[in-house]
């Protein structure tokens, strides 16, 4: 499987989309999210902007209740603004059905979440090929992909396990292989490493840079600034708002920091 290879989503009235090197792929314009909360209203988020292209690896941090994880399910189309304006590859979400925006979430968009989320009595090559199930391809099909995204995460030799035989880091592994399998555009992943140990942390690290390296673009929220720094760029946010966004200046490279770290037994 190559990460680099486009993913293309035809809508009924003959629009078809297709991700270019360099192009804009997520346009989010005055973007605001309010919860009601009985009488009290809070606002997730108060007029975000931003433009992401294919290709960058961003990091997005804030503390507890700045927004960034309410802003990362309206990107992966799980939830919908309040108003504002998102483009994701020049549509306009907003205009989508629920079975097109399931369509963009299972063909364009591959989720990484904290919890490993897999199905404990369904190995890791059955898990990896969960989403294929709603996909339009046979079995052989749906097989051969779920085998080059495991090779992908190096759980070549691990198809055959089950969740509770794997390390943790080999379950976040086998999530990633799973997000890969439909062969997206775009990866989310949300405090990937929150569960993990350090040297665990940056080998999954060194997956993420190797995928981007590829063209895949990375979206990744993390409250670790260790973390954030093997993206290529940070994006912190505070009260709703986006406070700072700049690129990464020193850049960690995950196989150079994994030479300087002892080998957990």
């Amino acid at each position: 499987m190559s990460a680099q290879e486009p993913i293309s989503v035809s809508f009924p009235d003959g629009r078809e989309t297709v991700p270019r090197d360099g192009e804009t792929v997520i346009h989010v314009e005055e973007i605001h999210k309010v919860y009601s909360l009985g009488e009290t209203q809070v606002h997730a988020l108060r007029g975000v902007t931003l433009e992401i292209k294919r290709g960058e690896f961003v990091a997005i941090m804030g503390a507890s209740g700045s927004g960034k994880s309410t802003f990362m399910n309206i990107l992966g189309c799980l939830d919908k603004p309040a108003s504002g304006r998102y483009l994701l590859e020049g549509i306009d979400v907003a205009s989508l059905d629920k079975r097109q925006l399931a369509a963009i979430r299972n063909r364009k968009i591959g989720f990484v979440f904290q919890g490993f989320n897999l199905l404990a009595r369904t190995t890791a090559l059955e898990n990896t090929e969960l989403p294929t199930l709603y996909a339009r391809m046979d079995r052989a099909e749906r097989h051969r992909r779920a085998l080059e995204a495991l090779q992908m995460v190096g759980l070549a030799e691990r198809t055959g396990h089950f969740p509770s035989q794997l390390s943790g880091g080999q379950q976040q592994r086998v999530a990633i292989a799973r997000a890969l399998v439909n062969r997206p555009s775009i990866l989310l992943a949300d405090e990937p490493t929150g569960n993990l140990d350090s040297r665990t942390s940056v080998e999954l690290m060194e997956i993420f840079q190797s995928l981007n390296a590829r063209g895949l673009t990375i979206i990744l929220v993390t409250h670790e600034h260790d973390i954030a720094q093997f993206a290529k760029r940070s994006i912190v946010f505070r009260d709703g708002k986006i406070r700072r966004d700049e690129g990464v200046a020193r850049r960690a490279v995950a196989g150079e920091v994994l030479k300087t770290m002892p080998v957990i037994e």
